[in-house]
């Protein structure tokens, strides 16, 4: 699977998101940290039909406010709620990754983020009530 989405990412002149399930989720936040990570400069569309990724940008947006992601990198994804909106803001992106330089090196030396919680077993981890 991995082939086929490089293959898809080289061909491609930009990647759009509809409405979709798991499988949809993991190839969009893969394309995202793809340019996050500089691998492409394209723009990431999502078709935000009747608001169906509404929460997806609220958590997007709390990691952000949380410095889990960097605040430049939120420009990767291009909104719309039509087809037509989506391809024409599609079509003005402009890539901004150098304004990221340096933002993925401090997110990854975030000294406020304890991770003694994750260890198993500890009633801090992500199961805990």
């Amino acid at each position: 699977m991995h082939q086929r989405k490089a293959e898809m990412g080289r061909q491609s002149d930009a990647f759009i998101a509809l409405p979709g399930g798991y499988g949809t989720l993991e190839e969009l936040l893969e394309v995202i940290t793809w340019a996050q990570l500089r691998i492409h400069d394209k723009p990431v569309g999502l078709l935000n039909v009747d608001g169906y990724y509404n929460a997806l940008l609220s958590f997007i947006d709390k990691a952000m406010e949380e410095g889990f992601i960097a605040p430049t990198a939120r420009h990767i994804i291009v909104l719309g709620t039509t087809a037509s909106e989506l391809l024409d803001k599609l079509q003005e992106y402009s890539p901004r990754h150098g304004e990221m330089k340096g933002e993925v090196e401090q997110l990854s030396s975030r000294k406020n983020c304890d991770m003694d919680g994750l260890k198993e077993g500890s009633s801090q981890g992500p199961d805990a009530a």
